[in-house]
């Protein structure tokens, strides 16, 4: 299958709400908002994130596309404020039926990678995989993310860790 990746647009809020809610349902441990809480929002929340992330310089959400014109699946990258010089990939989801080698999750991480490389001036590039999914530590070890020994406790049960990811060949030297 072919997979059109590209950034969400502004007025894409549904598809961004169904799909998310759909991640949450489906892997609730690789985010940090609960289900309830995210589809509490009102439209108008999920209206404003699609325009941040649709227009903001430094960060955006990324969709595959399907052929039939279905989203079947995400991945988001942005700056962390609390960590000055990282950028962050987030909220990678594909949906079951589009997941394996031949679905649209590489070319996902590619485009949020290409992304933070094109529009942050960060020298490093990291991402969060719960402890409990080493399917995703694995797949973003194939792609050249590397353990970093760091870990920091799941918002949403601080007894569980995060373990922390950095892509290795995200930026030479700094000269």
């Amino acid at each position: 299958m072919i997979y059109d990746i590209r950034r969400m647009a502004a007025g894409e809020w549904r598809q961004l709400r169904a799909i998310r809610l759909e991640a949450l349902q489906d892997s609730p441990t690789a985010f940090s908002t609960p289900l309830a809480e995210a589809t509490a929002f009102s439209d108008a929340v999920w209206q404003e994130e699609a325009a941040r992330e649709a227009h903001s310089a430094s960060s955006a959400t990324l969709v595959a596309i399907g052929e039939a014109g279905d989203w079947v699946g995400t991945a988001a990258v942005a700056p962390l404020a609390d960590v000055p010089d990282h950028a962050h990939v987030h909220a990678v989801y594909v949906t079951p039926a589009h997941r394996g080698a031949s679905g649209p999750a590489a070319a996902l991480m590619a485009a949020a990678i290409r992304f933070a490389s094109d529009h942050t001036d960060a020298p490093w590039l990291t991402l969060g995989v719960h402890e409990d999914n080493p399917r995703a530590r694995a797949f973003y070890r194939k792609l050249g993310f590397a353990e970093t020994g760091k870990a920091i406790p799941y918002v949403l049960n601080p007894s569980q860790t995060v373990h922390i990811l950095g892509y290795q060949d995200f930026r030479g030297p700094r000269r």
